[in-house]
């Protein structure tokens, strides 16, 4: 760690071209741990005049030799994990453990895509006797990436495995609240032996920097991660030049607990799936859907599962952090006040946390809400906080019905002993990836993005390459 960051731009740290800088801010302590570069239009510009160039040099290189370097991006990642999990705790507040975890995770992605860089195939079309046809695909050229803050080290770690993996150079933007791993993921992939240039980023506030990179007319994809309202502004944008544009946006995801299901690890999954990473998490199981009949021992037990969570500093290993910013941990306090006036009954959590230790730090504790509708306010909109509103149903059509009655799709799950209804149940979910006894498994091999207002797009899995590859038809007369 450097205690004043740069932008990372052909393959060397960048002076911002304003010359000045923002301070990334501990969520656990409030503290300051480095300043970074306050990245504009003038930034944005040099960096993809460098992707040019590393476009040029990273494609020149065999499919076999991409893969290569990508397989030591991963290995490089493993070797300085202890690194790597101890930034993503300070930026983010998230338990050591777990960002181990994910600093395996974004290896993974290297590893997995970097196998796959010289397996990217066209088709041969038997269009006619005539003509040999075939389909070639072929990168894009410069790719723009905007980044959010929950999970900073995966997010960047998935979209440039990917837009590497296809012979693209990749210019991103993080969030400004988390920006510290990114700028070492870029570092070390110079390390592995990607061309300077192949990978650049600059760090901003999404106006100053964001902006002037989807808007470049250089940058021929962009994939962008955050809310449906940036989003949609991304689109906009995209629109106006007619460029690919990918989004994983925003999600209120449905969590079916029928009452077959075995108690207590359906239970401790839902805990899980609106806790983890304190809720910050956009596919999180924040509407808990559950049948009637076992409606109050699920509860009982949910709630005897939320005591036993540990709350607490990040370098500490508690089961749960702080909420990245003192913004984001007001925005969910107002939706707890707001669930209240709505008539839903707060049963566990609901308050920041107020023990001396942890009274500088954005932590919240585990909230649960009973006795809501479908209808209200923190049934409807993500509150991206450890927030859960439980629902119930009577029937399997009415479970369905409920849980896709939202404008989101990003995921869902179903708890049941009943295989056949799983099954069923999950064919009939509106949601780009849906799991069955169990919440968000954690791998890089299947396909993830979203349904209706949670996005457009893959990411992960070989579907990926897809995403950041354009089709051109080639046909020779015999």
């Amino acid at each position: 760690m450097q205690e004043t960051y740069g932008h990372f731009i052909g393959g060397q740290w960048v002076e911002p071209a304003n010359h000045q800088y923002f301070e990334g801010v501990d969520p656990s302590t409030g503290n300051k741990i480095s300043s970074f570069a306050r990245g504009n239009k003038e930034d944005i510009e040099r960096a993809v005049r460098s992707s040019e160039e590393g476009f040029q040099a990273w494609y020149a290189l065999k499919p076999s030799a991409r893969g290569q370097i990508l397989n030591r991006v991963a290995q490089l990642l493993r070797k300085y994990k202890q690194d790597f999990a101890y930034m993503e705790t300070i930026d983010t507040g998230r338990p050591l453990v777990f960002s181990a975890s994910l600093v395996e995770t974004s290896a993974r992605y290297f590893e997995y895509l970097g196998g796959a860089a010289d397996k990217i195939f066209g088709e041969v079309i038997p269009a006619s006797n005539e003509h040999l046809t075939y389909t070639y695909r072929e990168p894009y050229g410069i790719t723009g990436h905007i980044t959010p803050w929950n999970v900073p080290i995966t997010q960047a770690a998935r979209g440039a495995a990917s837009a590497l993996a296809a012979g693209n150079s990749v210019v991103m933007k993080p969030a400004e609240q988390a920006c510290l791993s990114t700028l070492e993921l870029a570092k070390l992939c110079v390390e592995a032996g990607m061309p300077p240039g192949t990978f650049n980023v600059v760090t901003g506030y999404g106006e100053e920097a964001g902006a002037p990179l989807i808007n470049h007319p250089a940058v021929r994809k962009i994939a962008f991660t955050g809310s449906v309202e940036t989003g949609q502004i991304v689109m906009r944008a995209a629109a106006d030049r007619i460029v690919p544009v990918s989004l994983e946006l925003g999600g209120k995801s449905p969590n079916i607990v029928f009452d077959d299901a075995d108690l207590h690890p359906a239970a401790a999954g839902s805990l899980r799936a609106f806790t983890f990473n304190t809720g910050q998490v956009c596919s999180a199981g924040t509407r808990l859907i559950v049948q009637r009949s076992i409606l109050p021992a699920f509860v009982e037990q949910l709630i005897e599962e939320a005591q036993q969570i540990k709350i607490g500093y990040g370098i500490d290993n508690p089961t749960i952090g702080p909420l990245v910013c003192e913004e984001q941990l007001h925005r969910v306090l107002r939706y707890v006040e707001i669930g209240k006036q709505e008539g839903a009954r707060l049963v566990y959590g609901g308050s920041r946390m107020q023990e001396e230790k942890l009274k500088d730090g954005y932590f919240m504790q585990p909230t649960i809400f009973t006795d809501v509708t479908n209808t209200m306010t923190i049934a409807r909109e993500e509150i991206f906080g450890p927030v859960v509103v439980v629902i119930p149903f009577d029937t399997e059509e009415e479970a369905i019905r409920l849980a896709n009655d939202t404008e989101f799709g990003l995921a869902a799950a179903v708890w049941t002993e009943n295989i056949h209804r799983g099954h069923r149940v999950a064919k009939q979910l509106q949601a780009g990836q849906v799991y069955i006894n169990d919440y968000s498994p954690i791998d890089v091999e299947a396909p993830f993005g979203g349904y209706k207002k949670s996005g457009i797009g893959r990411e992960k899995g070989l579907e990926s390459l897809h995403t950041y590859t354009q089709v051109k038809a080639i046909s020779v007369k015999l």
